[in-house]
C-alpha cells in the first residue's frame, strides 16, 4: 500500500504545483507567441515592400552632384561653406533611399521592433512605412501593450514576493544579532527559567469525563428518568464517534468517486489565482532606498556585459541606454548595431522593467501619503479653534 501511495501522492504534488505555475506560464507564453507572430507579420509586409524613387530623391541627388561640381571647378572655396552645404543637404536626406528593406525588417529584427511596441520603449530607428503596416502596427500595439502590463503585474507579484520575504528574513536575522549582543548571560537564563515555570503551569485539558459531562447537562436532570437514560445513551455515542471517527479527506474522496468533482475543483483553484494578480505588489512595502539600490546595482550588471558585443558602448552609455530602455523612454539616440543579441537580453527588459515598476509603485505610495500629510496638517492649521467661555 506505501509504495501505491507514494506516486499518487508524487502525481498529486507535481499537478498542484503544475496548476499554480499554470497562470504565470500563460502569460509569458502568450506574450513570446504574440511577438514572434508580430515578429512574421512585419517582416512579410515591410519587409517585402518596394521602394519607390521619389522626386525628393531625385533633387538630392541633383544638388550634390552641383556641390560636388562646383568643389572640383573651385578648389579655393572655403571649406566651412562647403561643410555646411554638405550638412544641410545630408539632413534632407531619408534613410530609407539607401538602405533595402529586407536588411532592416529581417526577422530578429521585426522581432526587436514588436518588443519596441508592446514595451512601450519606442526608440524609433526602425518604424513602418507602408500604410498597412502603420495600421497593422496600431492594431498590434492595442492589445500588445495590455499584455505587457498584464505579465508584468504577474511577474511583479513574484518578484515582489521574493523582495519582501528577503528582507523581513533580514531585518529578523538583524533582531537576533542585536538580540544576541544585548542579552548578557544571566538576564538570558532567568528568562529561560520564566519560560519553563509559565511552561509548567500550563493545563492541559483532556475530554471530559462520562460524569463531568453528566454534570454539565443541566437540562437533563430536570427530565424523566426514562428520557434522560435515552438522552444520555445518544450524547454518549455522538461523543464517542467525535473522538474515534478518523478524518476523512474530502478532496481524495471526491477524487476516488468522482473525478469531475476533482477537476472542477481544481478549476476553481486556478481561477482563483488569476484574480490574485496584483495583490502582492499592491502588499509590497519595502524602504525606496533599497529599491533604487536594487535598480542601481541591476543596470550596472547589464552596462558591464552589453559593451562586450556592441563595442561602440562604453560603461557609461550602456549605462545610460539601460537606463532609457527600462523607463520606457527610448529616445532612440544610442542605436544598437547588433539587435539580434540584445534579443537574448528580452528577459532581463521584461524583469528590469518590473523592478522599475515596482519603484515607480512604492513612490507613488509615499507621495500618497505625503500629500495626505500635508492636507492634514493643512486641515488643522485652518481648523477654528475652540473658545473657552467662562462659567
Amino acid at each position: 500500500m506505501a509504495s501505491t501511495s507514494q506516486p499518487l501522492g508524487g502525481k498529486r504534488a507535481c499537478k498542484k504545483i503544475f496548476w499554480a505555475v499554470f497562470p504565470h506560464a500563460c502569460f509569458i507564453l502568450s506574450l513570446v507567441v504574440y511577438a514572434f507572430l508580430g515578429a512574421l507579420m512585419f517582416s512579410h509586409i515591410e519587409g517585402n515592400r518596394k521602394v519607390n524613387l521619389s522626386e525628393e530623391y531625385r533633387k538630392f541627388l541633383q544638388s550634390l552632384w552641383y556641390i560636388s561640381r562646383n568643389l572640383s571647378d573651385n578648389m579655393t572655396e572655403n571649406e566651412e561653406i562647403f561643410k555646411d552645404k554638405i550638412h544641410t543637404l545630408l539632413n534632407t536626406a531619408e534613410r530609407d533611399w539607401f538602405v533595402n528593406p529586407k536588411d532592416i525588417w529581417t526577422f530578429f529584427g521585426s522581432l526587436f521592433f514588436c518588443c519596441t511596441v508592446f514595451t512601450t520603449v519606442g526608440y524609433g530607428n526602425t518604424y513602418p512605412v507602408t500604410r498597412t503596416g502603420k495600421y497593422l502596427c496600431m492594431l498590434y500595439a492595442l492589445f500588445g501593450i495590455p499584455l505587457m502590463f498584464l505579465v508584468l503585474t504577474d511577474m511583479g507579484d513574484i518578484l515582489a514576493t521574493v523582495l519582501s520575504k528577503s528582507y523581513n528574513e533580514f531585518k529578523k536575522l538583524q533582531s537576533k544579532i542585536l538580540a544576541s549582543k544585548l542579552c548578557s548571560g544571566s538576564t538570558c537564563n532567568k528568562g529561560n527559567e520564566l519560560k519553563s515555570r509559565a511552561q509548567s503551569k500550563v493545563v492541559i485539558n483532556e475530554p471530559l469525563t462520562i460524569m463531568e459531562l453528566l454534570k454539565s447537562q443541566a437540562g437533563v436532570k430536570r427530565k424523566g428518568i426514562k428520557y434522560r437514560n435515552a438522552e444520555i445513551f445518544e450524547m454518549l455515542i455522538a461523543r464517542e464517534n467525535e473522538h474515534t471517527k478518523p478524518e476523512r479527506n474530502k478532496s481524495v474522496e471526491r477524487w476516488s468517486s468522482c473525478p469531475e468533482l476533482a477537476r472542477g475543483k481544481t478549476m476553481c483553484k486556478v481561477i482563483e489565482n488569476f484574480d490574485k494578480i496584483g495583490k502582492q505588489l499592491e502588499k509590497f512595502d519595502v524602504p525606496i532606498v533599497l529599491m533604487v539600490l536594487v535598480i542601481f546595482v541591476y543596470i550596472s550588471c547589464a552596462a558591464a556585459i552589453l559593451p562586450n558585443w556592441e563595442t561602440r558602448l562604453d560603461f557609461q552609455e550602456a549605462f545610460y541606454f539601460c537606463f532609457i530602455t527600462l523607463t520606457t523612454i527610448g529616445f532612440g539616440d544610442t542605436q544598437l548595431e547588433h539587435p539580434k543579441f540584445f534579443l537574448f537580453f528580452s528577459l532581463y527588459i521584461i524583469i528590469g522593467m518590473e523592478i522599475v515598476f515596482i519603484a515607480f509603485k512604492l513612490g507613488q505610495d509615499r507621495l500618497i501619503r505625503l500629500y495626505k500629510k500635508v492636507i492634514s496638517f493643512c486641515g488643522e492649521k485652518k481648523m477654528p479653534s475652540k473658545k473657552v467661555y467662562p462659567k
